[in-house]
Formats: structure tokens, C-alpha cells, sequence
């Protein structure tokens, strides 16, 4: 499902120190879908916004080694990572190890829930671990100039502390207060050196009765909120709850719950509050890539609401998260805003869930809803799709900000030889792409709906086409350096019945070029923009310049018609000469068979099934008059991508440049 934007991360060896320095990081293109990191687990996320960015330290859950408790928490080590938009992340590697506390235990897996704040120009890293004498968990501090380090773990963990999960709350002026859980959730002064309590420490009054853990404290518009996860009578997994004080240390009014229970009885949840950017988000954990194993949980995002009098609106959980999804990133719609009943996700590997899932759209008018698509950055666009379907069907793709107009619409074929596809695709993932009809302006949300049998999505991708053409500005161009003419008048492709270019033989293609498609076809010299009937189609010449010194006539269709495959291209260009230009010929190459005329004389013939080559064929001796020339081309091809390039050369095989390219009256 995801795709990731890799710098090679080089793991370095413990310092004399005992620091880390990590030289590469790691990109992840997550598009803000929950879960938001997606190439390892990322438990207990604490959220820290350091300098404009957000800095996330989560626990990091690896399956247990052999000699441990396989169906337990197993953490080693912790990773840090931030955005700037909390839609791209990166992984700046591994920040701190068992292996390398100097009062852990090496091989204790306990390295649990941490917390980071900033203060006396220092980063301080507060984390859980087993001690190597003794039982229980302690509380230790790692020390760090930068968020993304590297840190230094103090050689004595904090005296007076015996517990999990440690959270610092820096109050306005200055003094910062160490709270954890073990024996209750409680709290204490920390000195000015944040590595000490400055006395003993309370546990924190008026919580509610049940087991909690995970304290999370904060302080907003003067009031201080103290959440944690909290087991409900007779519920048996962990809601996230909160109450609220006039003082850092309390005593505390219990006010509620942020986030209740796990639907899937995921058995914890653990969670930090932050404001970013005049928003407050919740980061939370929720076990999407292990269902069958609850001790391995990823990192998610909600937004979070304040009523008028303090107290926190209930969050509820979802797939889509927050953020907004760039059109040209991968649109997982399996990350929904919202879905049609019936409508169900599966995991493309469940032998490897880190690849993510896909959406079934199990019959016609089911839909997928995706919100927050920004399209400003599509200027000329197309769509990508991989998809998958049992029997023929189609989809839409709709702007639900636009009253549902349709963007882009596809229609699947899975079996015999329809289309570019010589074998059936039935139930096998295909990348498909689709025409653009409409592209929405700004953030847009959209629908996918299904308009026949069921179809399963993977992933949508909007792109920009490669500028192969553009329409002519100048009054006049030039043949490039190389003699090849790029300006052309080009008529929307006739659509031919091909099934194989083995037919272009001499008397086929003649009889086929000599057909009377529409009126005055070897006498008209169209203006930019004039219509033409050919049968039921309606068609528009187009005045264009290639980007290249080869028309890329396939991808004029894609833009500009409605016939890729099996086409017939009809082109016409006036060269102007200011002299007589005597004994040239005429080089061209095309893609499929084509046919050249001058001056309304044929002049060369590429007959069979032709490769673009430039060159490719060469007409006898020919001469340019003074003035207006008329140079006329015929392209049909069947399956291929239509193209073609002509020039014409001097007897010493050089380039004609002489003259412009002109349809001015």
C-alpha cells in the first residue's frame, strides 16, 4: 500500500559517551493516514513541538527474541522523528538502547512509554527501563543538544522513582514537575538540573478508582489537565481520560473521557496533547498492523476540540487522521474518511502487514470517501489507480466538494484480448491509468463509487503529464538545429478498428490513406481550434509545438482526444521558403505506418508495422518552392504508442533549416 522515500540510515556504534549519531534519516511518505509510521511499530507517542516542528518519541515494540515472553511487551530501543506538516515524517534513527544504559539491564526489552522536553538549551529524554539490580522498573534522563540528538544517558537513574511511563510538564515560570505511574500515577518537583527530584513525591488525588497508567500533563489557557489511560469497571481494556486542577500537583477534578475503548479490544492506549500551529492533536496508539497481537501498536493522530468551559470533546478514533493528502502523493482510500455499508478493508499481505490494505467495493453505488485532497499542484493531470477485479466492471472518480462531478471515470477489463491487455487479468492487482475530465480546484474530497460488479482498490495517484506539446504562442517558428519541424496543426485522432498492425501492407495502407474521412481532407489548411465531423466523432484541430524533435502523437490523443489505441492521425504544416530550395528529401519516422505528402503529391510511403526511427524512410528528390509549401502526414497504428519526426536533409545528407513554419494567411 505505501511507498517510502529511503536515505540509507547508517547505525553507528556506542561512543565512549554513550552516545548515538545517526549521519542519514529516513523519509516516510505517510500522507497523515493512520497509522502514521509504517515501516515499524511506534507504541506510546509522545508528542514535542520543538523548534516550529513536532518531534515524536514513541516506544518501539519488536517481536520477541527467543528466551522471552512471546506474548509480552518487548521494546529495545527508541527512535525519534518529526514533520513540519504532520503528514511527512522522518525517522532520524535510533536515539537511545538498552544496551547502552549504563543503569539498565542489557537485555531487559523494557525500554517503555518516554517523554522529551526542552530546557536550559538542553534536551532532556526521559525514559523507563528494568535496572540491573533489583526488581521493578526505574526512571532514567538522556541528555542531547539537538531533539534529534545525540543523547547521553546520565549514569544514575532518578533516585526517589519507581515506576513507568514518565511525563514533564515545564510550568510558565520555569519550574518543572516529573509525573509517572507505579503505585498510582504521581508526581514530584524536579530540581533545575532536571535529573533530580527536589523533594519527595505525592500521588496525585482525585483520580477515578481502576488501574491507570500513562500520565500525560499540560497546561492551557491557565488551567493544568492531567490524562492518562483508565480501565472502566467491568470494560477490561484502557480508555484515555483526563481530569483537571489549579495547581500542577493538584489535588484533581476527574472530568471525563477523551478516547474510549479499543473496538477491536486492543487492551492499551497511551497518548500525548499538543498544539501545533493554533491546533491541538491527540497522539495515540492502536495495534492496525498486528490484529492478532495487541502488544505491538502504532502511533495515530486525531484533532482534539476544547468546549468554552475547558473540558476536552470526546475524539473519536478514524482511519483518514488529519492532515492534508497532496494529489500527487498515493491516495490509500483504505484510510477512509467514510464508507458506504458493505464496503470492507483486507491487508494485501498478511504475511507482511506493513504493506498495507486495500478497499473492496463489494457492488454497484458502494463508495469510499476520501477527505482533504489538495490539487493545487495538478496543472495537466491523469490519474494512476491499482485495482483488481473478478469480472468486467468500472468505478468512478467523484469531487464530493462539487456536487459529485466526476474527475475521472474507469472501466476495468479482465478477460480476452480487449484493450492494451493480450491475457486475462481476473482477480490479479493491475496500475491502471486514467484520463482526467475535470480537476478539482484547491482541497477537494472525493468518492470513489463503484458502477458495476465488485472491485478492490488499492491506492489513486494523481500526476502531471511530461509537457510532450504546447500550444503554439509565436506567430512563426523554425525547424530546430537538427532540421526537425515541431510546429503542426494536429486533428484529434479518427478512431480505426486494429486489432494488429500486421495488416500495413502496401495496398491496405493505400486504400486505407485514400478513404474519404472528412471534407476537403487533402486540400484544408484548418485554423487552430475548427471542427471536424468524421462519422459520430466530433473533432478539433490543434495548433501545437512539440517538446521534442519526436511528435509524441499518442500522448496528443491522451490529452487532447478521446482515441489512444487504434488511430488514425491526420497532421498538416506550412513551410514558408524565402527562395527555392532544390534537391532535398524528405526523412521521416514513424510509430505504426504512415503516409507524406508535399505540396498535395505523395512523397513517401512507411508501410508494415514501423518502430520510430528518425530516418526511417526517405523520399527522392524533391524541391521546397519559394513561398508557401504544404506538408501533409497520415499516421494509423493499432495497439502502439503513435508518434512520428520528419526533416528534410541536402544531398549531403545535412539539414534543411532555411525557411519558418508559418499559417498566417
Amino acid at each position: 500500500m505505501l511507498r517510502y522515500n529511503r536515505q540509507r540510515t547508517s547505525k553507528q556504534k556506542a561512543m565512549k559517551q554513550l552516545t548515538f549519531l545517526f549521519l542519514l534519516a529516513i523519509t516516510i511518505a505517510s500522507t497523515a493516514q493512520n497509522p502514521i509510521i509504517h515501516d515499524q511499530f511506534t507504541a506510546d507517542p509522545t508528542a514535542r513541538v520543538f523548534n516550529n516542528k513536532v518531534y515524536l518519541f514513541p516506544s518501539h515494540d519488536i517481536p520477541a527474541p527467543a528466551g522471552q515472553r512471546q506474548d509480552w511487551f518487548c521494546m529495545a530501543d527508541y527512535h525519534v522523528f518529526s514533520s513540519e506538516n504532520l503528514t511527512e515524517w522522518t525517522d532520524h534513527g535510533m536515539i537511545l538502547s538498552q544496551e547502552n544504559v549504563p543503569w539498565g539491564k542489557p537485555d531487559g526489552y523494557s525500554m517503555w512509554a518516554p517523554d522529551c522536553v526542552f530546557k536550559n538549551g538542553k534536551y532532556y529524554f526521559y525514559y523507563p527501563n528494568a535496572p540491573r539490580e533489583g526488581r521493578g522498573f526505574a526512571i532514567g534522563v538522556a541528555i542531547a543538544d539537538r531533539p534529534e540528538g545525540p543523547y547521553t544517558p546520565e549514569k544514575e537513574s532518578i533516585k526517589g522513582v519507581g515506576g513507568i511511563d514518565p511525563c514533564v510538564l515545564i510550568d510558565d515560570n520555569g519550574t518543572a514537575y516529573l509525573y509517572w505511574s507505579g503505585m498510582g500515577i504521581r508526581g514530584g518537583r524536579l530540581k533545575e538540573n532536571m535529573t533530580e527530584l527536589e523533594s519527595g513525591s505525592q500521588v496525585m488525588e482525585g483520580l477515578p478508582e481502576g488501574f491507570k497508567e500513562g500520565p500525560f500533563a499540560f497546561k492551557r489557557e491557565g488551567r493544568y489537565y492531567l490524562t492518562f489511560p483508565w480501565v472502566r469497571k467491568d470494560k477490561g481494556t484502557e480508555t484515555l481520560a483526563y481530569a483537571m486542577s489549579d495547581s500542577p500537583l493538584g489535588p484533581w477534578q476527574f472530568k471525563g473521557i477523551i478516547m474510549a475503548e479499543h473496538d477491536n479490544r486492543c487492551w492499551t492506549n497511551h497518548h500525548s496533547l499538543v498544539e501545533y500551529k493554533g491546533q491541538w492533536y491527540l497522539f495515540y496508539h492502536r495495534n492496525h498492523y498486528s490484529p492478532q497481537m495487541d502488544k505491538r501498536r502504532s502511533a495515530c493522530i486525531e484533532k482534539v476540540s476544547f468546549n468554552a468551559d475547558g473540558t476536552i470533546q470526546e475524539v473519536k478514533q478514524t482511519l483518514r487522521g488529519v492532515g492534508i493528502t497532496q494529489a500527487t502523493d498515493k491516495i490509500e482510500i483504505d484510510r477512509y474518511s467514510s464508507v458506504s455499508d458493505g464496503v470492507t478493508i483486507a491487508f494485501n499481505d498478511t504475511t507482511a502487514t506493513f504493506n498495507g490494505w486495500h478497499a473492496i467495493l463489494p457492488k454497484k453505488g458502494a463508495w469510499v470517501k476520501y477527505n482533504d485532497v489538495d490539487f493545487s499542484n495538478i496543472t495537466d493531470g491523469y490519474v494512476v489507480v491499482k485495482a483488481k477485479a473478478n469480472a468486467n466492471t468500472c468505478f468512478t472518480i467523484k469531487d464530493k466538494s462539487e456536487k459529485g462531478k466526476v474527475i475521472a471515470k474507469l472501466t476495468i477489463t479482465v478477460e480476452g484480448e480487449t484493450g492494451p491487455f493480450r491475457r486475462s487479468m481476473k482477480g490479479q492487482w493491475m496500475t491502471l491509468t486514467i484520463p482526467v475530465e475535470y480537476v478539482p480546484k484547491g482541497t477537494s474530497n472525493l468518492c470513489v463509487v463503484c458502477e458495476g460488479p465488485e472491485v478492490c482498490i488499492d491506492w489513486l495517484q494523481f500526476k502531471n503529464r511530461t509537457t510532450y506539446m504546447k500550444p503554439a504562442t509565436a506567430t512563426s517558428a523554425k525547424p530546430d538545429a537538427e532540421g526537425f519541424i515541431r510546429r503542426w496543426m494536429l486533428l484529434e485522432p479518427i478512431k480505426q478498428e486494429i486489432r494488429s498492425n500486421v495488416v500495413f501492407t502496401n495496398t491496405w495502407l493505400r486504400e486505407a490513406f485514400a478513404k474519404q474521412y472528412f471534407d476537403y481532407q487533402m486540400t484544408i489548411l484548418p485554423n487552430d481550434g475548427q471542427k471536424v465531423k468524421v462519422g459520430n466523432q466530433n473533432l478539433t484541430w490543434h495548433l501545437l509545438d512539440s517538446e521534442t524533435y519526436n511528435v509524441r502523437l499518442f500522448r496528443f490523443a491522451e490529452k487532447w482526444g478521446q482515441q489512444t489505441y487504434g488511430s488514425l492521425f491526420w497532421a498538416v504544416t506550412v513551410i514558408d521558403c524565402p527562395e527555392e530550395i532544390h534537391d532535398v528529401r524528405l526523412a521521416a519516422g514513424s510509430n505504426g505506418a504512415s503516409m507524406w505528402w508535399l505540396n498535395d503529391e505523395e512523397v513517401l510511403l512507411l508501410e508494415g508495422d514501423r518502430r520510430m526511427v528518425q530516418d526511417d524512410g526517405m523520399s527522392q528528390r524533391l524541391t521546397l518552392k519559394k513561398g508557401r509549401n504544404t506538408l501533409r502526414c497520415a499516421v494509423i497504428n493499432g495497439p502502439g504508442l503513435s508518434d512520428m519526426c520528419v526533416r528534410f536533409l541536402d544531398e549531403k545528407g545535412n539539414p534543411v533549416t532555411g525557411y519558418s513554419l508559418d499559417f498566417r494567411p
